[in-house]
């Protein structure tokens, strides 16, 4: 596909985005001329069977390490869904919920819906503060992320931070479907970490290859987000998502118009002194 935005004005912002580049889902029915993302992708690693029964574990300890304070931050991204299957399928004590940013694609929000009709298990979801969305879009307008690098970031702050502080404030720990393969910056992403108040991340697909996520998704019939067989690997807000070209980096439609390292909304970065929010 050719490029939504062929030169970019220095610091990263747009100048003239147009409307319709907000959201690159495709007309409902659309087929994918190579076929579905299961049949495009799953194709398991050597090591998918170990990898599974290590990430069980991984989750089984943690729920009884953080009994009744551990919880399912899930994306509705494929490995988010993974994760979700693995919790229902196997009865383990892990809350799960989710951010409706307000700003999501129809495919999107209609997966919880899915999710809780499938699993039988309630996903709770956190919104923004309604006051201060409007408050930001009267002073800045609905297109203001395409504007500069701060705005943007503001936005993100407001519809998936602050709803994400009130998802985690009674928790000590949450699961996370960060994989190494998924960009540079995550290339070394642990299976346990800490976030900056203390509580255990547990990035329990860490290792996994796109293969294997879409390989079980394959063989348990996992329900996921239709956007991903139309190449939208990483599936975030409406505005900020794009699909990709063959041989883009996985995260290429997000924030497409930014530069590369400045590719992430805050949710999985520690905020050191200096660092840059991702």
């Amino acid at each position: 596909m050719s490029a939504l935005v062929s030169s970019l004005p220095e610091g990263g912002a747009v100048s003239a985005l147009p409307a319709s580049a907000a959201s690159a889902t495709p007309p409902a029915g659309e087929a994918v001329a190579n076929g579905s993302a299961i049949a495009l992708y799953a194709r398991p690693s050597a090591g998918y069977a170990a990898k599974l029964e290590r990430t069980l574990a991984l989750l089984r300890a943690a729920a009884a390490e953080h009994a009744g304070r551990i919880v399912q931050a899930t994306s509705l991204g494929v490995e988010d869904m993974v994760i979700t299957d693995l919790i229902a399928c196997h009865a383990l004590p892990i809350a799960i919920a989710t951010l409706e940013t307000g700003k999501l694609h129809r495919e999107t929000a209609a997966l919880i819906g899915r999710t809780e009709q499938r699993y039988g298990l309630a996903v709770a979801v956190y919104r923004p503060r309604e006051e201060q969305v409007v408050h930001f879009v009267r002073e800045n307008g609905e297109e203001a992320m395409y504007r500069s690098l701060a705005l943007r970031k503001a936005c993100c702050g407001l519809r998936k931070l602050e709803p994400l502080s009130r998802m985690l404030a009674d928790r000590t720990a949450w699961v996370t479907g960060l994989r190494r393969e998924q960009s540079d910056a995550r290339g070394e992403v642990p299976f346990r970490d800490r976030d900056d108040a203390g509580r255990l991340k547990l990035n329990a697909l860490a290792d996994w290859t796109w293969g294997d996520v879409w390989h079980h998704v394959d063989i348990h019939e996992v329900p996921y987000n239709p956007l991903h067989d139309h190449f939208m690997p990483s599936i975030g807000c409406a505005p900020c998502t794009r699909a990709i070209a063959v041989g883009e980096p996985f995260r290429a439609g997000r924030w497409w118009w930014e530069d590369e390292a400045a590719k992430e909304c805050g949710l999985h970065v520690h905020q050191e002194a200096g660092a840059t929010a991702r």
